[in-house]
């Protein structure tokens, strides 16, 4: 009798058995899963800067739930009015070249001018398994302890350009939660980086000295994409290959017809390891912006990014109808097969399989 009472007293005293405790905080972990926000308290907390909220409407977006993503639309309508009040930076350039490095310095430097700073890192989707290492926190370890400072690193998935799908709502939810600076890091793979120029005020390549690099800077796409050029890791015994490229891209450049905002891209070197030179890139950064509402560049820029984002959406959408029809995916099993035994061509079987889904 007495130890029932004094158990009695210790569950009333909230002195419980360590199985009880982990029980009773299991169930309210579950019950605060249940509990769904709304639309309203989404939008009303991203307004305030809540970054929890935040982290969860960019994972709504990025969800092929449908359910999911009505709502990431509706936050997103909601969002909108407060968001276009921001620079948005690309950065791009090969793997091994100092991306994250180069991007925390910049960032840091950006916060301490009392900046607020939301990078959106796209890592590198596998072809095989289709998973990501999503490890851009680990090495922007700094930043990421920042509190004027948004780190959201997302898979590219299947998406070109190495950009994730998603990226373009992600900025309009950081531009709705205050943050002033958005840098967008690609996973660099090359000439295909047409996605992330579609979405950025400023686009950054991103090159290495004395590695062979600079013959790859000729290639005309990416070249003629980029607003400035730095050569990054000019420190140590690297300065002086830094300074040598530096001439080379410089000559490049003027190999190509002037842009049509007439900015004439710039090539600085920097050493994010020692923060230098970090500076005078964000001052190029704030002149080209200058320079570019001045002769109504920057809106028409928006504009065309805006019509990008139309064009792309539709695409997946079109993309994502064809794969999930029924009859298209149930033919389209047919059509492989009659592919592999040679009686067929691809574009005969593709036309037959779109032909199918408009008349369905």
């Amino acid at each position: 009798m007495a130890n029932n009472s004094k158990s009695n007293l210790s569950e009333k005293e909230g002195v419980s058995q360590p199985e009880t405790t982990s029980k009773s905080s299991a169930e309210r972990i579950k019950l605060n899963r249940r509990k769904r926000a709304t639309t309203e308290e989404f939008v009303a907390k991203i307004l305030q800067g809540d970054i929890t909220f935040l982290s969860r409407a960019i994972t709504l977006v990025e969800s092929t739930n449908k359910k999911h993503q009505e709502k990431a639309n509706e936050i997103l309508n909601a969002c909108l009015p407060y968001a276009n009040k921001s620079i948005r930076v690309g950065i791009t350039g090969v793997p091994g070249v100092g991306k994250s490095t180069f991007i925390e310095s910049f960032g840091k430097h950006l916060t301490q001018l009392g900046k607020k700073v939301a990078v959106l890192a796209v890592d590198p989707s596998s072809s095989i398994n289709k998973g990501s290492i999503l490890g851009d926190k680990t090495r922007m370890e700094q930043l990421v302890t920042d509190k004027n400072a948004f780190i959201r690193p997302s898979p590219s998935g299947t998406s070109l350009g190495g950009v994730a799908q998603k990226t373009r709502e992600s900025i309009i939810l950081c531009e709705a939660a205050g943050f002033d600076t958005i840098i967008i890091e690609t996973v660099g793979v090359g000439q295909s980086e047409t996605a992330v120029h579609s979405m950025v005020d400023f686009f950054l390549l991103l090159k290495l000295s004395g590695a062979g690099d600079e013959l790859q800077g000729i290639k005309r796409g990416i070249i003629e994409m980029a607003d400035a050029i730095v050569i990054n890791k000019a420190d140590g015994d690297n300065v002086k290959n830094a300074k040598i490229a530096k001439v080379e891209f410089n000559r490049a450049l003027h190999l190509y017809p002037p842009k049509e905002n007439g900015w004439q891209p710039k090539v600085l070197t920097a050493s994010a390891l020692q923060n230098s030179g970090i500076d005078e890139i964000y001052q190029m950064i704030l002149n080209y912006i200058k320079s570019s509402e001045e002769n109504g560049y920057f809106n028409k820029r928006r504009n065309l990014q805006n019509k990008h984002w139309l064009f792309s959406t539709i695409e997946q959408e079109l993309k994502r109808r064809f794969y999930e029809h029924p009859e298209v995916n149930s033919q389209l099993k047919n059509e492989i097969i009659e592919l592999n035994s040679g009686k067929t061509t691809p574009f005969f079987s593709a036309d037959k399989l779109l032909n199918l889904l408009n008349k369905s």
